[in-house]
């Protein structure tokens, strides 16, 4: 199969979607690889590193469409993209398409077979290809959201982990999933007072135990969410529906109560966000201010630290395009129910719930088309 790296076009977007380690893998599996000229440059990889590993390296993202069988991405395609991909071509990228009706009309138009990382899942539940990009995005939410908390930027002027004499910050972390785990614990590794809410109670039994003592585990209710905002420096937003938009949990209202220089991080921003007032922002103009509370709604933290991030995703998706490459998507999503699960729309019709839900789009069931 020949299978195209495309150069990452979104705004301050610097992660690629395979290392010049993963080209070399996928040569050994007998497939050609295809790779955009300066794709890996914000990442620390260079074309001579890729053009030593077996890859071709290619001119124009056109020429990338034109010729692959199944191209890779780390973002969604871009409007400028939508009228290169072919049909039946293979799109194996972060699609989040509950999120974004004009890139998922798009894709039905395509004809293509739109293979999503965030909703390739285990038996278990855990979703494998939005673990590790989840764990940079957690530990980065407390990073920037205790920079804004600085007065430079309008923040309150509060150090997440105080000095002695003088109370911590105190942190509202809403989900307690991959991302918000790991935003709890840089969190409280500051010395922070923490307190993560969500709805299952087995992951706040486990977190109640694993976690240090500032870290604090509630049950998620609206009147829990708002007692704590009240008294929070920090939020962050880290609810996932797997696929499907993120639910709206902090409201405009509740947002008239926080402190004045509070800041909020909403993670969940690539599935629409769970904050009322989220709205996407970029790395070059990442925040805003509504009622005196600093929004942060990066779509991409993780392209920010690129060379981490892309080692992480690499060796999370790799393996799964090597199978994909190996075997076609058809066979692949027969053998491996987690590739199947993958499928986000196929030959023009959508196959995962939580996009056709999004839209009133109907529900096409992904094993008749295998």
């Amino acid at each position: 199969m020949i299978t195209g790296i495309l150069k990452e076009i979104k705004t301050e977007e610097n992660r690629v979607s395979m290392t010049p380690a993963g080209v070399e893998v996928m040569k050994g599996h007998g497939h050609t690889v295809l790779v955009e000229k300066g794709a890996g440059a914000g990442s620390g990889f260079d074309d001579k590193a890729y053009a030593a590993a077996g890859a071709e390296i290619v001119k124009t993202p056109k020429e990338i469409y034109d010729r692959s069988d199944m191209v890779m991405h780390v973002k969604e395609p871009m409007p400028s993209e939508y009228g290169l991909i072919r049909k039946d071509q293979i799109v194996f990228t972060y699609l989040h398409l509950a999120a974004d009706e004009i890139l998922t009309r798009a894709m039905i138009k395509t004809k293509s077979i739109g293979i999503a990382y965030e909703t390739i899942q285990k038996a278990d539940g855990s979703l494998p290809l939005l673990i590790p990009m989840s764990e940079v995005a957690g530990r980065m939410a407390i990073q920037e959201g205790a920079k804004y908390l600085e007065m430079e930027y309008g923040g309150s002027g509060v150090l997440l982990g105080g000095v002695p004499g003088v109370d911590p910050a105190t942190v509202l972390v809403i989900g307690a999933g991959t991302v918000g785990t790991q935003a709890a614990r840089m969190a409280c590794g500051l010395g922070a007072k923490v307190y993560v809410v969500d709805s299952w109670l087995p992951r706040l039994r486990y977190l109640n135990d694993v976690m240090p003592s500032n870290c604090f585990t509630l049950m998620s209710s609206p009147a829990v969410i708002r007692r704590l905002i009240r008294e929070a420096d920090l939020v962050i937003g880290s609810v996932l529906i797997p696929g499907a938009k993120a639910p709206k949990l902090v409201t405009r209202d509740m947002l008239k109560t926080m402190k004045k220089g509070s800041v909020m991080v909403d993670v969940a921003i690539d599935q629409g966000g769970c904050f009322e007032t989220s709205k996407p922002t970029t790395h070059k103009d990442p925040i805003y201010t509504i009622d005196g509370v600093i929004h942060y709604s990066v779509g991409n933290m993780p392209g920010a630290v690129a060379k981490t991030s892309t080692l992480a995703l690499t060796n999370a998706t790799l393996p799964y395009a090597v199978q994909i490459a190996d075997k076609g998507w058809k066979k692949a999503m027969r053998e491996n129910p987690e590739i199947k699960k993958g499928a986000n729309v196929i030959h023009g019709q959508i196959t995962f719930k939580g996009v056709a839900d999004a839209f009133g789009i109907k529900l096409a069931p992904v094993d008749k088309l295998l």
